[in-house]
């Protein structure tokens, strides 16, 4: 019966540090990774372009998971600029 119990408890433990990864994934590392993919993107239309995020602009999916709309502006111009290209319209 001991043993069990110390299966069960390592069990909780390892399921616990499963979900402390999976939080720390999901929100530190993952904003990153999208924001280097639109920063890429971005790029794409020259050197000088760079990934704004337009204020204002969420729109939820299912009602779970948010997302935001992204422009390239050129260095010195805010999102909402006539400079601007829409990413995700």
């Amino acid at each position: 019966m001991k043993e069990a119990t110390g299966e069960l408890n390592m069990t909780v433990v390892t399921l616990i540090a499963v979900a402390a990864l999976g939080a720390v994934f999901y929100f530190a590392v993952w904003p990153l990774v999208q924001r280097m993919l639109i920063d890429r993107t971005c790029q794409t239309y020259g050197t000088d372009y760079h990934a704004e995020r337009i204020a204002g602009a969420q729109n939820t999916q299912n009602g779970q998971a948010k997302t935001y709309k992204w422009q390239c502006c050129p260095k010195g111009k805010q999102a909402g600029s006539t400079d601007c290209i829409g990413v995700n319209e």
